[in-house]
């Protein structure tokens, strides 16, 4: 298969089981270092499944959004609230417009490489607090990247509609080392259990019948 495609890897389940799944047309990954709490941990671990499927991967500091953007996210553990994620505290979490700015950055990556697509994992679990992982927006977005382009670039989102326990039976049947992908808002060295992000990490992996390989304090 034409390696056509650039994937926003993150680090987290979802973004690396999409790497995993379309690992034969991915041509680059690139990775954002943007200030989050967690982005670290992250990192290690989009550079440690990269480096065993053999696929190119770059890390782009945005810095400039951990300076200047508002979001507990960006704001230490300590400001990251306790809950699921459709409680409405866990607003406090949003980056704005997080994902328009990398997949613009991403959608130049694709261009100045002659790739067609560019790939998210956003998924439905996403859709109550985060406007830009909604599928409006991804279709959007998509929309005015193909008329940006000369390459005609667009967004390739498959996880759009679907939970994360589904993507944890995707990932399972790919069998993916999950122990190697980092979700926690907080950033410490064990997921801290409590977050929104590790609620329903812990009910995906319930939810699909697969073992939770992660070590939490709660």
């Amino acid at each position: 298969m034409e390696k056509d495609s650039v994937i926003v890897l993150s680090g987290g389940m979802d973004s690396v089981t999409l790497l995993y799944q379309e690992r034969e047309r991915i041509a680059l990954a690139v990775t954002f270092d943007y200030g989050s709490n967690h982005n670290a941990r992250e990192i290690e671990c989009a550079q440690w499944h990269c480096a065993s499927l053999g696929i190119e991967h770059i890390i782009i500091p945005l810095d400039f959004m951990g300076r200047y953007f508002k979001s507990s996210l960006l704001s230490g553990a300590d400001a990251i609230p306790e809950g699921h994620y459709g409680d409405d505290n866990m607003k406090s979490t949003v980056v704005p417009f997080r994902n328009g700015i990398m997949l613009s950055v991403a959608c130049g990556l694709a261009e100045s490489r002659g790739l067609k697509h560019v790939m998210i994992a956003n998924h439905g679990g996403d859709h109550a607090i985060y406007p830009d992982c909604r599928s409006g927006f991804i279709d959007a977005m998509s929309l005015a990247m193909k008329e940006g382009t000369y390459t005609e670039t667009d967004i390739i989102a498959p996880f759009t509609h679907i939970t994360k326990t589904e993507i944890a039976r995707i990932g399972g049947g790919l069998g993916i080392d999950y122990s190697r992908t980092y979700s926690c808002y907080r950033g410490g060295e064990k997921h801290c259990g409590v977050c929104g992000t590790c609620v329903e990490r812990q009910m995906a992996f319930s939810e699909a019948g697969i073992d939770d390989p992660t070590v939490y304090e709660k």
